[in-house]
């Protein structure tokens, strides 16, 4: 089925992002010259379903399982907020052009899309697992994570574990399963505490009760906050101002500093974000590959 979206739609940025971020095991991303397919396993009512979207200059195609109405609506809702479909670049862009910084980072990708999450919690791990590393690492250690706690699914994929599951997990079985240091197993074991203890980690959530929510855990701190809030919560002025390739992209040397810059840009500072890391760091298929590192979290 055929996606509806608003305005032009910058698929190209938005392949690279999620190629870059792709985890072994839970998502496959095939390029071509003319488009790109995504395939993962979704959460539907009855189980894992899998999914393929299909990205290009025509839009935005989605391939489901043959599924009851009442099933197939919250999976199509899933996709449209993980590719920011509902975005509008008709008022998005022209406002941030008004940027002598973004202008052309505007003209060169019109639409660009903020991609959001197909799961918060997945999302909320993978954050944590990337801190301070680059992405291959991260991809690493998140596919480690799902081939030992992960749900198996058709076509080779396997679900990632429910926060219900992991926090049943004790941190150091994570930390030898995962190869990682202990004080981020036990990160990762508080993280699926506190959102199988009910913290909304989700799309439309309200920011400032998971913003409170997320600093109350240890190692996490106000970037992997930040991060989330733009990719998880949909808060489109979001902006982890800590942020290192952002911070070498705007050529200051403090957040403090990318805060001030980014005021002009509000209330769509996650789109300037996107236009920035797009150009340091999702530039095209070369890109991809790229030893892109993030802010620590605390």
């Amino acid at each position: 089925m055929v996606l509806q979206h608003r305005g032009p739609f910058a698929w190209e940025p938005l392949a690279s992002a999620l190629q870059a971020h792709a985890v072994p095991g839970l998502e496959r991303v095939t390029r071509a010259h003319d488009g790109a397919a995504v395939e993962r396993l979704l959460a539907g009512a009855a189980g894992p379903v899998r999914v393929t979207v299909h990205l290009g200059a025509g839009g935005v195609v989605l391939d489901l399982p043959a599924l009851p109405d009442v099933q197939e609506r919250p999976l199509i809702a899933v996709v449209r907020a993980w590719l920011d479909l509902d975005a509008d670049p008709a008022v998005v862009d022209p406002f941030l052009t008004g940027s002598a910084l973004l202008a052309p980072l505007v003209k060169r990708h019109p639409g660009l899309r903020v991609p959001g999450s197909t799961d918060g919690f997945e999302t909320g791990v993978q954050t944590v697992l990337g801190q301070q590393v680059s992405l291959a690492a991260a991809r690493t250690f998140g596919s480690r994570l799902v081939s030992a706690f992960g749900q198996p699914g058709p076509a080779g994929l396997s679900a990632f574990p429910t926060a219900e599951r992991l926090a049943a997990v004790p941190a150091a079985d994570i930390q030898s399963a995962v190869r990682i240091t202990h004080a981020r197993a036990r990160t990762l074991s508080a993280l699926a505490e506190a959102v199988a203890g009910g913290l909304p980690l989700r799309f439309g959530a309200d920011p400032e009760t998971v913003r409170s929510g997320l600093l109350a855990l240890p190692g996490i701190g106000p970037w992997t906050a930040d991060y989330l809030a733009v990719r998880v919560l949909g808060d489109r002025d979001a902006y982890p101002a800590d942020d290192l390739v952002l911070k070498r992209a705007l050529g200051v040397a403090t957040g403090r500093e990318a805060v001030k810059l980014s005021q002009p840009w509000r209330p769509w500072r996650a789109y300037a974000l996107f236009h920035l890391w797009t150009r340091a760091a999702y530039e095209g298929p070369a890109a991809v590959g790229a030893s892109l590192r993030t802010a620590a979290a605390p």
